[in-house]
């Protein structure tokens, strides 16, 4: 990998892990192959994010409008859910890594609610990596509970501003995206983190998620390494590169 200032490093990547079905369907398997291959591309991602140095890695597990896929299909995802939270837990919490999940969980079954809520509290003064997986989570639903919470306090309409609507948002104690990656060729955000993405520098890459390796993480992080981020100001005009060959 090229050297790159730790200076210029994304604190925080948020992955949209897309492709799993084409990569099945490619090779004549069955959907369920390509969900267990997207799940050691996710355990390849997140090693390959801590030993980078990005603090936060933030993966789109399932959303809310997954809920519409086959139900076979569900049990699968939710039978790879489990096994991923069995032979994880004690191996994120060895190499310093903290699992949290935001979304909904009354729409989960009881015993991986247990078990999501166990590794986080196995987990939560880990500090080398913040892991948070996005299940049943949908951008909008997170935005529209923000306000529900902010209207249930009594707070004044003209109290509310930007700051206050982050500070509600289920991911109100991490920083926002600087980079978010999509696999399998797809160009859209897809209802994940509307609201922190207002600023993020995009990848996307045309390689499906069960073939993404830290190669593809490395390629990434160093295109943001070389992007100048202006947050709506302007090219001061000159031109210092971000990334060290």
């Amino acid at each position: 990998m090229a050297t790159i200032d730790p200076e210029t490093l994304p604190t925080h990547v948020a992955v949209i892990m897309d492709g799993n079905g084409r990569w099945a369907k490619t090779r004549g398997l069955p959907r369920t192959a390509g969900h267990k291959q997207g799940l050691e591309a996710a355990r390849r991602a997140t090693r390959a994010a801590a030993e980078i140095g990005v603090k936060y890695l933030t993966l789109f597990g399932f959303s809310n409008e997954n809920w519409s896929r086959p139900k076979a299909e569900i049990f699968d995802l939710m039978g790879l859910l489990r096994v991923y939270l069995r032979a994880e837990a004690a191996d994120l919490h060895k190499n310093g890594i903290r699992l949290r999940v935001i979304g909904r969980r009354d729409r989960l079954d009881s015993d991986i609610v247990e078990m999501i809520e166990n590794t986080e509290k196995l987990t939560v003064d880990n500090t080398k990596l913040i892991l948070t997986i996005a299940l049943d989570y949908g951008g909008r639903q997170d935005i529209a509970e923000a306000l529900r919470r902010i209207v249930a306090k009594g707070i004044a309409a003209d109290q509310i501003n930007e700051d206050l609507i982050s500070a509600h948002l289920m991911t109100a104690d991490m920083p926002e995206p600087d980079l978010l990656i999509r696999t399998s060729g797809e160009e859209r955000i897809s209802n994940f983190l509307l609201w922190q993405c207002a600023y993020t520098e995009f990848f996307f890459s045309d390689v499906l998620w069960p073939d993404f390796n830290r190669d593809h993480m490395e390629q990434a992080v160093i295109e943001y390494a070389c992007r100048q981020r202006r947050f709506g100001g302007v090219d001061d005009g000159t031109d210092t590169l971000k990334q060290t060959l």
